[in-house]
């Protein structure tokens, strides 16, 4: 099997997780056989350093041209006072449109090892395994008009039936293959885009009679996400409150370092990326988290290319390492020694029962 796999490494430690992912992948090669074809592009403020651009025609191209997408981390106070048009996000938000990236899955699992450092009650975080389904190219992040004047600003939150069909749809087929509980989330005792998606979800129901379906308020649903979050197993949301809820339930595996997601397309496409920033104060010290990069690529294998054994090695590979005791600083607790980003990759690799990464195996730099 071949793939080609684009990776665009972006801001801050983007670049330094983005090196952990792709020695990752070399593991896999070389483990099962296969070869990935690597190319390197530039998104957000790098591309904007480089071509001017936070999205660049080279790096739509390169995309245009892979299987799959690895994304760093985009943006930083470098970008900050740049106009609208030109701030790093700017990249993310034109890639996420450019392929039709509607699903957002943000999977949310407590890691033993790790409970001590959630701010929740170990007895409330401790049996989560949880999947969040955020609409990803709809909504208030798009709609037109969106503009700001002196005395004042407007954004509009547009939805059509069809693009809540589609999401609302994949988060039935997901719901199917986990636990068979969906929550769909919206404010629907308030805005006219939360009526329609609540009208959809019930037409679509009738079409899922295994899957227990539940319809909850935002504002409820943020509660219940620090109160009781094992009582969630898919939760399907339009993009701003998935956006914001995603964030939220990502504290309770107690970083954001351990956080991976997936954008997908109708056809499989898909961009793989950690859910946490640029983190630049971080940058070039061997500080950042390579876990949710890791476990990126985990999601890259299952979804976009469908090796779900090579995707459950990485997993399991990555908990063996926290089960083992070994940190990086944003987990490690004050007795502890934490590993460096290198010095953690290396471990996970070693889980894989492989040596260090060669130059000789099946893997193809462009």
């Amino acid at each position: 099997m071949r793939k080609k796999v684009a990776v665009l490494p972006g801001d801050g430690i983007g670049p330094e997780v983005m090196e952990a992912a792709v020695k990752i992948l070399q593991v896999i090669g070389r483990r099962y056989k296969w070869t990935f074809d690597v190319e390197f592009g530039a998104i957000g403020g790098d591309a904007i350093e480089k071509y001017n651009s936070p999205f660049p025609e080279e790096t739509r191209t390169l995309c245009e041209n892979s299987d799959a997408v690895l994304l760093g981390a985009v943006g930083g106070p470098k970008w900050d006072q740049n106009p609208p048009e030109m701030r790093p996000e700017k990249g993310l938000l034109a890639l996420r449109k450019h392929f039709d990236l509607f699903a957002n899955l943000r999977p949310v699992d407590a890691i033993p090892a790790l409970l001590k450092a959630s701010p929740l009650k170990e007895e409330v975080a401790r049996e989560v395994n949880l999947l969040i389904v955020r609409e990803l190219t709809g909504g208030l992040y798009f709609g037109e008009p969106s503009r700001k004047t002196e005395k004042s600003a407007v954004d509009t939150l547009v939805y059509t039936r069809e693009e809540i069909e589609r999401i609302v749809d994949k988060a039935f087929e997901f719901a199917r293959l986990r636990k068979g509980k969906l929550t769909s989330v919206d404010k629907e005792n308030v805005l006219q885009s939360s009526k329609l998606w609540r009208e959809v979800v019930k037409e679509k129901a009738k079409g899922y009679p295994d899957v227990e379906v539940e319809h909850m308020l935002v504002d409820s649903a943020a509660m219940q996400l620090v109160t009781n979050p094992s009582a969630f197993d898919v939760v399907v949301t339009e993009n701003m409150f998935g956006d914001i809820l995603s964030d939220e339930a990502s504290v309770i595996t107690g970083s954001l370092g351990v956080m991976p997601s997936a954008s997908l397309g109708a056809d499989g496409f898909g961009v793989y990326e950690p859910v946490h920033g640029s983190a630049p104060q971080l940058t070039g010290l061997g500080k950042a988290n390579p876990a949710a990069s890791i476990l990126s690529v985990a999601m890259m294998l299952k979804y976009s290319f469908g090796l779900e054994e090579a995707a459950s090695a990485v997993e399991e590979a990555v908990y063996a390492v926290f089960n083992d005791d070994c940190f990086t600083e944003d987990v490690a607790s004050e007795d502890q020694r934490a590993l460096s980003t290198a010095e953690w990759t290396e471990k996970v690799i070693h889980e894989l029962d492989l040596q260090s990464v060669s130059d000789d195996i099946m893997f193809t730099y462009i």
